[in-house]
């Protein structure tokens, strides 16, 4: 066996990964506060989605469905305690029961028909990969069986760390395996997206590197390459390797699906329609069917949203696939103000999957808008544990600050400049994070310029609205109010947009425009953030008192 560099040796254990979480722990223990000891190293589960075959390319537009009952239309702001779903986690326990006796029948028989199928399936992706490794380095390098080999079937059981682990050794013992170096690769980006831990971003990289150098342009890496840019939110360069991928294999539904995602990220709305489209056109499934769903959701297409979502969770069966799609439902409804469909909705996934970290962070957030902040702390608080990232942090300090406890609430804002120092190291793009969270809750001068230096790399909803907001806190509203406009302008129908736009039109002196969007934040989701809603309720009202 050829001796190995210390680029073609596989990673070995979770220590420096514990290490970094550990610390970023730690700046919210250096505070006192005691709770910070009940913290555990966040484990994650991966949940691979598996296409459902269909005889014809699945075409969305202008399929029938069902309004959701509740809608959004008489949505009115809820008091603490009031309002569906609160009272804590006994209802929200007892709406995941119901959920699954409901489905568990009908599950065990699809269950059972599609794990052997899978099994069959991972056995033939492990025999091909180790095959044509075998062929790509002209016969030398022995190839064990197809059975011992580690590949996304073991993958695919739910153990990553397990997944990990087997496929370093195999690797020891096979370092020219180089499907197996691109499926490290994909574990390592996993794990960073399941624990919050950015320090496995290089390896994944490293083991990018090993594949391509055993086999150039070979399309497994290439699309890894890609989906590992985009977790660095290197979008010019995801889509780059999306498209060198594609080439290569035309077919790839992580290339397919990773360019999605790099033209949305882009702003390049139109395209990304097209490009759902043809994804839709060579691997209909799953991860297609999401996408698509959101590039009509930022084009203020709602309705078609929801129905391909809702069909999209009719084909699916593998309980990760339930937990996903479920939970974007979920996401869609809260988004619209629908609190007590999004808690169905959520309950829904939890009663599929009931570790699925998004499904818990977005029960929290349905809970805290329909008045139950005690639930959604705690739910919160098992979140952060989990999975310390800026989103669920910002929301939970922004619980403790409503409700008067400023030291929890600083404890998580200070994990928040933790998470961002260590998503730098990791070669992660972090600015627009920043932007966010530092214009309410941090260095309002760092926001600006995070914010400036993620608009010049590209040019979307987001980042319009994270400049914008930057430039209002910071006194520079007359410049605000154009990114404010762009923010608005596809459609999107976002609480959080439409409530900066309209502070910032209040501080241009356009009361009329201020009042038409507080109050169109209010109606479209009243509970968008503890913090957020308050402040528009009071803005709202001293205009409506100076009229």
């Amino acid at each position: 066996m050829a001796p190995r560099t210390s680029d073609s040796e596989p990673e070995k254990g979770e220590s420096a990964a514990d290490e970094r979480i550990a610390a970023v722990r730690r700046v919210s223990a250096a505070r006192g506060q005691e709770r910070r000891g009940e913290l555990s190293t966040p484990g994650g589960l991966l949940q691979p989605v598996r296409t459902r075959w269909r005889r014809r390319p699945f075409r969305p537009i202008g399929v029938q469905g069902a309004e959701p009952p509740g809608g959004v239309e008489e949505a009115e702001p809820l008091e603490e305690g009031t309002g569906m779903g609160g009272g804590g986690e006994k209802p929200a326990e007892q709406r995941i029961a119901a959920v699954r006796r409901a489905a568990a029948a009908g599950r065990r028989r699809r269950a059972l028909h599609l794990a052997g199928c899978a099994a069959l399936l991972a056995v033939a992706l492990t025999a091909g990969s180790l095959a044509l490794g075998a062929v790509r380095d002209n016969g030398t390098q022995h190839v064990i069986p197809a059975s011992a080999a580690v590949a996304p079937g073991l993958l695919a059981s739910g153990d990553l760390d397990a997944g990990i682990t087997a496929l370093q050794a195999h690797l020891r013992d096979q370092p020219r395996d180089f499907g197996s170096w691109s499926t490290l690769g994909l574990a390592y980006v996993e794990q960073a997206r399941t624990k919050g831990d950015p320090s496995r971003y290089p390896q994944a990289e490293r083991a990018f590197k090993r594949s391509l150098e055993l086999a150039g342009g070979n399309d497994q890496a290439l699309a890894g390459r890609a989906a590992l840019a985009a977790a660095r939110h290197d979008f010019g360069d995801a889509l780059k390797y999306a498209d060198q991928a594609l080439k290569v294999n035309p077919y790839s539904e992580r290339a397919l699906c990773t360019r999605i995602d790099a033209l949305v990220e882009l702003g390049r709305y139109a395209d990304a329609a097209e490009a759902a489209d043809t994804a839709d056109d060579r691997r209909p499934g799953i991860p297609v069917f999401t996408r698509y769903a959101y590039v009509r959701e930022l084009r203020g297409d709602v309705d078609t949203a929801r129905r391909v979502l809702e069909q999209a969770l009719s084909s699916a069966a593998s309980p990760g696939d339930i937990a996903y799609v479920a939970t974007q439902l979920g996401q869609l409804a809260w988004n619209q103000g629908d609190y007590e469909t999004a808690l169905t909705h959520y309950a829904r996934a939890l009663a599929a999957d009931e570790n699925h970290v998004p499904a818990l962070e977005g029960r929290a957030r349905a809970q805290a808008a329909s008045g139950d902040r005690a639930g959604a702390i705690e739910g919160l608080k098992d979140v952060v544990s989990r999975h310390p990232l800026p989103g669920p942090l910002v929301a939970l300090g922004e619980l403790y600050e409503a409700a008067g406890d400023q030291g929890e609430a600083d404890d998580q804002y200070a994990l928040v400049d933790a998470w961002t120092a260590l998503a730098r190291a990791g070669g992660v793009n972090a600015d627009l994070d920043t932007a966010l969270a530092a214009a309410d809750h941090g260095d309002r001068a760092a926001a600006l310029r995070a914010a400036r230096a993620e608009w010049n790399r590209r040019h979307t909803v987001h980042t319009a609205d994270a400049l914008a907001w930057a430039l209002h806190v910071n006194g520079k509203d007359e410049e605000a109010l154009e990114y404010a406009r762009e923010a608005t302008a596809t459609g999107y129908r976002n609480a959080a947009f439409l409530h900066h736009r309209g502070m910032i039109e209040r501080a241009n002196g356009n009361a009329e425009e201020a009042r038409e969007h507080l109050r169109a934040a209010l109606k479209l989701n009243p509970g968008f953030s503890p913090l957020g809603a308050r402040e528009a309720r009071a803005a709202l009202k001293d205009l409506e008192a100076a009229k």
